[in-house]
This record gives C-alpha cells, structure tokens and sequence, in this order.
C-alpha cells in the first residue's frame, strides 16, 4: 500500500485554499480547464502516479489527456480511479473499432484505428467511467456495492468466484488494490469497465438464456414501452427557508427514468415444462384465467369490471400473457447491491422490502434471508407473536414457500436492470392472501420511484457532497437534498416553493429512522403522497416519524385521487412537537405514562409494554420498531420515534392519497418529518389469539 507524503504546515493552508477555489471548477464538470486554479502537490497525485508509469497507463492516460481530465487529477480534491493497464485499454479500443452491429454508426463512430481514433465522445465515456467524486477503498467494495461515477451511470461490485478478486461489472478484475495518493486512491484493472449503451429492449435481447422471456416481451408490446431515460424541465426552487441555505443545497437537476425486469431464463422455464411461447400462454392462462372472477384474487381488475382475456390478444393489458409479463417488471431501477437497506437496523430483525410492479396495483415482496434475495416468499403468521416481545416462536410460523432466488448476475442497461430469477413469479391467490397478509413497512423512499432511479436513496454524505461540487449545506447533515415539486409523480404540491421539499439520505449521519433516510418538508407545506397499492382489506394505516421540538402540527387527508376536493379529514391534527414523557409516583412504585401520547419506557414493565401498548393505541398512537436503533437505544425504548395511526379503515386495492397540510400557517419554519408508512390488516392488529410482533 503506497503510503501518503507529509506536508508542511505551508503546503496545507495551500490546499485548503484550494478547496475554495477548485468547489466551482468541479461542480461545472468543464472541458475548459482554467491551469491557473490548480495546485501542484510534493507527492503523487492520481494524474502522477499514471504518468510516472508509463510503461503501465500511457493509453488510459491519453485519454484523460484528451477531455483535460489529466489537470482535474492533478488538483485537490478526493478521487477514486479505476485505471486499465494498457493492454486492457488498448484490446477495449480495437474492439470497438472492430464492432460493425450498429449500422448507423459503424466502428461506433471511430475515426481511426488505435487510440488516435477514438473521438472526444468517447474518450469522455470512456474517462468518466472510471472515476468517482469520491474515495472508494477495496474494503467498502468486498461485500459488493453500486458505485455512482463520474458519467452517471452506476458500477457493480463483486467478488470473482474463481480468483476471489473483486470483479467491477461481472467482467474486470481488481488487479492492484488501494494504491493511497494525494488526491485519492487508485485501483488497477485488467479490462476497461464495461457499460451497456443499449435500452432494456436491445440490451435482454443480446442475453440467449432469457430468449423466450423476450418473446413474450415482444408479442405483448411491452418491450417497446421500457425506453423512457430522463426528463428535465424541473421546476427549479427559489424559496429557502432561513434553515437552508440556497447557494449550497444540492438539487438534482435532471429526473432519471429507470426499470427492473425479473426473467425466468429459459433453463427455468424448461424445468416447469415451458418450451414455446405457446406453452408460456398455456401456463399464464391456468395462473390468471380466474383471476377476476367473482371468487377470484385481483382485486382491481375485479372491482373494475375488467375482464381477463384468455385470446391471442397479447397486447390487451387484460391478457393473460400481458398480465404475467407485467408482473416481472418495475418502473424503477433497482441494481443488486441496492435491493436492501439496513442502516442502523438490528440483527434479530427481517430485512424485507416491496416493490409494485407494472401490473396494474400489484405488489411482491422481496426477503433477505441468509443474504440471498428471495421474491414472495411466504411465512404464516410472520408478524404476529406469542411472546411477549420479539418476533413470532417458530411453532406459530411455517414457510410456506420458499421464495424465489434472484441471481447475481447485475445485468445493466442503459436505463435499468435485468435480473435471472430460479423460479416462476406469479401474481397468484397467495400473493395478497399469504404473502402480503401482513403488517407491510415501506420506507419513505420506497414509495417514490424517481428516487430509486435517480440513485438519491440512501445516499451517503459523501456521494452528495462529491455531486454538489464539493459543498453541501449543513442542514440537516451532509446527506440532504431539496428536490423540485415536480421531482417526484407520487408526490404532489399544492402551494408550489411554500412546500419545500428535502429528502435526507441519512447515512452516517445517526438518526432515529428506519433505514436512515426520511423527507423533511418545510415551510407552510401542503402536499399529497401516493399510498402504496394494497390487496383490499380492512387496514390500520400507520406514520413512522420522530418528534422533536422543531416539528410542526398538521391535519391528515385521505382520498382516491389527489384532488383536494376528493379528499376527506382524518381524526384530529398531530402535534409532532410533542415529545412524550414518563413520570413515576412520588414513591417511585407507579409509572405515570404521557398524557398525551401514552408513551412510557417499555423496560419499566414486567410485561415489557404489552398492556401499555394497548393504552397507547386507544390515543392513536404506537412506539417505535424494534427493528432499527438511534444510537445504540432501540427505537422501541426512544421516546421521540412515533407511530401515528391515521385512520382504520376499509382499502380496496388502487389509488389512495395522502395529503399533509400544515395547521401552523404563520409558522414558516416548521418541519414535516415522514420515515415510512404501515398498512396492518385487522387480522394482525386485531387479532384474538396473538399479538402483532415489535418489530
């Protein structure tokens, strides 16, 4: 490990002028590099250690040469560099001068043969590829990650199964680790990283094993609807309340589209008797023919008066094999390495997401168990316990199906991601009667696909930081975010920049959230959340929030669409100001819970909080999971993390909205604090023979 020079007392306050003066020059991302605003360092630099060894990166470093990345890597600041020996870079170059697929731009527009060829397109492509905005150590990448660079698009890391090396893209190799330099850290590799330029379409097609899932790709039309990328036209902000400062603030400027498909391969399909296309139609036809029904299971088409086709109409949304088609796909981009978040969460807890898929208001859920990601997997009584705490005793839990593996194999497109699966995924009766018969939690960010796809969610201090040139606003941490109203098609404001809206990422930064992120809004906010879609039930509808004292008060709304007129008042406003507080009696031997929340340490009681619980519900309240800490206290025994219960109520499965209006009008500065939502069936909450689990 190449160990970094001292420097003289001189020499830093050099470099932390530098900082000042290189924040905006990187922030742009210019071609036009001004050489009078940078620094050259006693030791080695990134642009130093390539140049030195020219015998080993003269290629990859024509290359930065070419866009002017050379001076960026000699200046301060904090890099990663993925650098490919020449070898590598120079069989990359022929390969592409060789590739003759696209007709309308042969030798991907190379002018050339050799490195001379190459266009500033591509070198620019090609360069940003390689670099991050921040430092990335051979530690942080073992356990497999998904790295942003400096072009955009995203890295993945694993470990090679064969030489136990980690692996960028599933093709180049870590070769040199952790080489410490002044400006960061470089890593060399033995092939350039690869990216895919093709759109989901083009880029399943090139797979062989997925041949007969993109057949009925094809036959449905749904491939040709998986092109979208980005959108601009952001409504920029112009109002800050005085806890954000509008100069630092990172505000994303471009809305990235993303999708998630989850293929059987062929092999699959061969095993469950599936040779042809006809023989997928004869398979969705037996799965969803009855769906519908009177009797049957999809509750929206059914209470919609849609009737399934079992014809050769592939294309009508109503088509069997549309249907099953649909189930496999996500409007958002969910890479491997980002299919969880556990941030502060505890070991004892299930690690669980669920995503809603293009068939029209469905959900699956995906398991991590024993670090494999499973779809639908089924577990009886998962949330319900005969214990006085923890989670369900096994003896009132059975598997009832294992789940479905989802690969490892990260492949990439353009605008999302494809992902083997070892199993049929189906939309089928024990979907929202087995699997999703339970307290469901979705995290803020869940619900907010743009999110997923822009990669913001969880976004670390340090990435933000790296992204906004270099600065940040230290409101609310490092992490945070404002993004325009606009930003998000799930979220709606009504009152434009009196709605400020800010997504915190949340990690490192310690707070009392569920997988650490939440959106804080500010000002004299007014805004509607789309609810996630639910099987029909009767439901107990749930806010995951910390209180403190810069909260403000709000009313809750509910509606089927997000027309304020369509929407009705739930219950009485929540103060998220108040605090709770337990009090004991003046001897000591009788605890007095909060009076407004009925909150008190559950520790204190011999039954740990069971009977209190129930106090708490009958205020409309609930403490916090078991499933995440602030600190090191368990959110359960954290008197400032909530649960509000908004409404119990009947939900059929399509749109609902929530909407938050502030009730502290002249109050400008008042915070709205959402961490997740829960929707828990009567038959959990309610339920006569067990308790709903604390976690």
């Amino acid at each position: 490990m190449k160990k970094k020079n001292n420097h003289t007392f001189f020499s830093k306050v050099l470099l932390f002028v530098m900082i000042t003066v290189m924040t905006g020059f990187l922030s742009s991302c210019s071609e036009d590099i001004d050489e009078s605003n940078l620094y050259t360092f006693t030791g080695e630099t990134i642009e130093d250690y390539l140049a030195n060894r020219d015998d080993k990166y003269s290629n990859f470093n024509y290359i930065l040469t070419r866009i002017g990345y050379d001076k960026i890597l000699s200046a301060y600041g904090t890099y990663t560099c993925f650098a490919p020996n020449n070898e590598a870079v120079t069989k990359y170059v022929d390969s592409l001068y060789q590739d003759m697929s696209n007709a309308d731009l042969p030798h991907n527009g190379m002018t050339g043969q050799g490195l001379e060829g190459l266009t500033d397109s591509l070198c620019r492509d090609i360069a940003l590829f390689h670099l991050l905005y921040s430092e990335v150590m051979g530690v942080d990448m073992n356990n497999g990650m998904t790295i942003a660079t400096m072009l955009g698009r995203d890295i993945n890391t694993s470990i090679d199964s064969i030489s136990g090396q980690i692996v960028l893209n599933n093709y180049s190799l870590v070769t040199t680790m952790d080489n410490e330099l002044e400006n960061g850290v470089l890593h060399e590799i033995d092939h350039v990283i690869t990216r895919s330029n093709n759109l989901m379409a083009g880029e399943i097609s090139k797979h062989e094993e997925f041949s007969l899932f993109t057949q009925a790709l094809s036959v449905t039309g749904l491939i040709d609807s998986l092109n979208l990328q980005e959108r601009g036209g952001l409504i920029t902000p112009k109002k800050f309340c005085n806890k954000a400062q509008s100069g630092k603030i990172f505000i994303p400027k471009v809305c990235k589209y993303g999708y998630t498909i989850f293929a059987e391969t062929d092999e699959v399909l061969k095993a469950n008797g599936i040779n042809s296309l006809d023989d997928l139609f004869e398979f969705a036809k037996k799965t969803y023919a009855n769906s519908a029904d009177a009797n049957g299971w999809y509750d929206y088409y059914r209470n919609n008066g849609i009737k399934v086709s079992t014809e050769r109409d592939y294309q009508n949304a109503a088509n069997v094999l549309n249907m099953f088609v649909r189930y496999h796909i996500l409007k958002y981009s969910v890479p491997y390495n980002k299919m969880f978040y556990t941030y502060s969460q505890s070991q004892k807890a299930p690690v669980y997401e669920y995503l809603e898929t293009m068939l029209p208001y469905t959900l699956m859920k995906m398991s991590r168990v024993n670090s494999k990601p499973l779809l639908n997997r089924w577990v009886t009584n998962s949330t319900l316990t005969d214990r006085m705490a923890e989670m369900a005793s096994d003896n009132i839990t059975t598997v009832m199906r294992e789940g479905i593996e989802v690969g490892k194999d990260n492949i990439q497109s353009l605008n999302g991601y494809i992902h083997p699966i070892n199993g049929m995924l189906v939309y089928d009766f024990n979907v929202p009667h087995g699997v999703l018969n339970e307290r469901m939690r979705f995290d803020d960010s869940s619900l907010l696909p743009e999110l997923m796809s822009s990669g913001l969610r969880c976004k670390s201090p340090a990435e933000v930081k790296a992204e906004n040139g270099g600065t940040f606003d230290s409101f609310g941490g490092n992490g945070n975010m404002r993004l325009p109203e606009n930003f998000c098609e799930y979220l709606k404001v009504y009152n434009g920049d009196n709605t400020e809206i800010y997504y915190l990422g949340g990690q490192d930064c310690g707070w009392a959230n569920y997988q650490g992120d939440e959106i804080l809004n500010l000002g004299t906010y007014d805004f509607a959340l789309r609810l996630p879609p639910v099987p029909d039930g009767t439901y107990e509808l749930r806010m995951g929030y910390s209180a403190n004292g810069n909260r403000g008060m709000l009313q809750f709304y509910l509606g089927r669409t997000n027309v304020v007129s369509s929407m009705q008042a739930l219950d009485i406003p929540l103060d998220m100001r108040v605090v709770p507080k337990d009090e004991k009696s003046a001897d000591g031997t009788v605890i007095i819970p909060d009076a407004v929340t009925g909150w008190s340490l559950y520790t204190n009681y011999e039954d740990l909080g069971v009977e209190s619980d129930a106090n708490m519900r009958n205020l409309g309240y609930m403490r916090g999971p078991m499933c995440f800490y602030y600190g090191s206290t368990i959110s359960r025994g954290y008197a400032g993390d909530l649960r509000r219960i908004i409404t119990r109520q009947q939900f059929e499965q399509g749109d609902y909205w929530l909407r938050f209006k502030t009730v502290l009008p002249n109050n400008t500065n008042t915070e709205f604090h959402l961490d997740y939502i829960e929707f828990c069936p009567e038959n959990v909450y309610n339920n006569s023979q067990y308790l709903e689990d604390m976690y």
